[in-house]
């Protein structure tokens, strides 16, 4: 199933969430964990977004982000790349 249309503007704030494929864990070790932070982290910086708060599950992750410049698509690659 496709995703829904994303709709960015500026100053929006986004629940976001991402599971691993099959439901399979994302993160193995505390260090993969803390990959996860700082690419989280540079994509914040990179994006001018901020996280309001976050939650690393083994297998998902959840975000709450606010985009001051609407630019929402741009980070997710960023964010999803690792």
């Amino acid at each position: 199933m496709a995703r829904s249309l994303r709709i960015e503007f500026p100053g929006a704030l986004y629940p976001i969430t991402s599971r691993g494929d099959g439901r399979e864990r994302i993160y193995i070790s505390e260090e993969d964990r803390n990959l996860f932070l700082n690419t989280l982290s540079e994509t914040c910086l990179r994006c001018t977004w901020e996280c309001y708060a976050y939650c690393l599950m083994d297998n998902h992750y959840h975000l709450l982000i606010e985009t001051p410049a609407g630019n929402l698509s741009k980070g997710m690659p960023l964010l999803n790349g690792v």
